[in-house]
């Protein structure tokens, strides 16, 4: 410290096997960021928000680190760096980290009613961040209401679908909040016991899938890139019983419901497949769901379903009890341990550990661009969150947003209403329209918010 001739010791820990690859796979377009924002029912007071930010940042150690780099890796470590509350004046998911500059790995802004939360993704998933979020928000509502709350904790959950957010509740001041705490991937995953191939975090969401006909492609979207690389951003608001009806009628969860929606919509928009007839979708699994954890930091793995067009019935409903069948044959605890043990003996491999951190960045960079060739989009679901009074009664409406190299849906729901974010590297929107035509033409009452990307758009708020 400065004055004092002596040097603190600040405490490190290596990423984890999910974080490596989102410094490898980032780029102008895709920066792996990822935002979560909560909207109250009055405009953010800037001050109160820092004070409750102040408070909220000393409970979680994780998120004073900022990104370091070795020779053979890229590591977290302690910082003194405080973060700042800032008014939400950039295109959501812009980039936060840069390899020129010792900085915080999120970032908290206000936007009117809104209080946004946005993260580096090597730094934690989405439910840590969540986590994060909930307590900044709890705390702000209790210093602007003056209101005791009766939990201090924020706590989710929702139906058993995997990736819904587990109950934190009664995990008071707990010590994953205070440290650098141990990667959950070591602590279950290695250990030498079962054999076969790769799969973990985002890294391999293109796992092959048997018995796709011969000749049939995967359809990739394509379109016109957005001027500045800030992604096109179109949000849905609607009520949550109502879809849930419709997902219920088919017998399936919501999120294979909407999987299945939107490879209808794309469908519809693309003027016809033609020899590409095969949609596929990445999904996010929480981990926690089935290896118990307290950890902010990265801790899911990702599956991929999908369906090929012209191969037998291809109604909504059919195509979404395919995709509900295959989700729940692959995300079970036995196939997650096995696949993931698999993952940790192949990234501990002594040939692996001696590469030079820069030709690591490039092996994954070329695995990353392979995987998502065989994605046509991608679905995450952050669940149904419930927020510990005061709190629940001052919020309404949970958004979800994620920088995408390809059409990507960010789900999530609160006060009975779900959102559905749809980002996307191209200015056209015709899977969206038809996405909301669908969801209309079944009764359900969908609210349309869409951000301006274009030049033309853009020169429309100037005037």
């Amino acid at each position: 410290m400065v004055g004092s001739g002596v040097r603190r010791h600040r405490e490190w820990v290596r990423l984890d096997n999910a974080s490596n690859i989102f410094l490898a796979a980032r780029t102008d377009a895709d920066p792996k960021v990822f935002r979560i924002s909560a909207e109250l029912d009055h405009d953010v007071d800037p001050v109160v928000l820092q004070a409750a930010l102040d408070a909220t940042y000393d409970r979680y150690r994780l998120y004073h680190a900022v990104l370091r780099r070795g020779v053979f890796w890229y590591y977290l470590q302690d910082s003194d760096l405080r973060p700042q509350v800032t008014a939400d004046e950039q295109y959501t998911c812009a980039p936060i980290y840069r390899a020129d500059r010792r900085n915080l790995l999120f970032r908290v802004m206000h936007h009117r009613q809104r209080i946004v939360l946005e993260l580096f993704h090597a730094l934690s998933d989405g439910i840590g961040a969540l986590w994060f979020l909930s307590d900044l928000v709890t705390a702000y509502v209790q210093l602007r209401v003056r209101e005791p709350s009766a939990a201090d904790e924020s706590s989710a959950g929702g139906s058993p679908d995997p990736l819904e957010v587990i109950d934190r509740s009664g995990e008071d001041d707990a010590e994953w909040q205070r440290a650098l705490v141990p990667d959950s991937f070591a602590h279950y995953f290695r250990q030498n016991r079962s054999r076969g191939g790769v799969e973990a975090g985002p890294m391999s969401s293109g796992e092959p899938v048997k018995g796709r006909p011969a000749g049939s492609r995967v359809h990739r979207v394509h379109g016109t890139r957005t001027p500045d690389n800030r992604p096109r951003l179109v949000e849905f608001t609607m009520p949550v019983a109502e879809v849930l009806t419709l997902a219920r009628a088919e017998g399936v969860s919501l999120t294979m419901y909407l999987t299945g929606l939107l490879f209808e919509s794309i469908r519809l928009s693309s003027g016809g497949l033609g020899r590409s007839r095969t949609l596929t979708a990445s999904v996010p699994v929480n981990l926690r769901q089935f290896f118990p954890s307290q950890s902010p930091r990265n801790f899911f793995a990702t599956t991929r379903v999908e369906h090929t067009y012209g191969e037998g019935a291809d109604d909504l409903g059919t195509v979404c009890r395919q995709l509900d069948d295959q989700f729940r044959r692959k995300v079970t605890r036995e196939s997650l341990d096995r696949k993931l043990r698999r993952f940790s003996r192949f990234e501990r491999m002594p040939v692996l550990r001696i590469v030079p951190r820069p030709l690591k960045d490039v092996i994954l960079g070329l695995i990353n661009r392979g995987s998502n060739r065989g994605l046509t989009v991608a679905v995450s679901n952050l669940g149904r969150v419930s927020l510990p009074e005061p709190a629940g009664a001052h919020v309404g409406r949970m958004l979800f947003h994620v920088s995408a190299v390809r059409p990507q849906v960010g789900i999530m729901s609160h006060a009975g209403l779900l959102t559905v974010s749809f980002t996307s590297p191209f200015v056209e929107t015709g899977h969206v329209r038809e996405f909301a035509r669908r969801l209309a033409a079944d009764g359900v009452e969908v609210t349309v918010a869409a951000a301006r990307v274009t030049e033309a758009e853009l020169a429309e708020v100037e005037r």
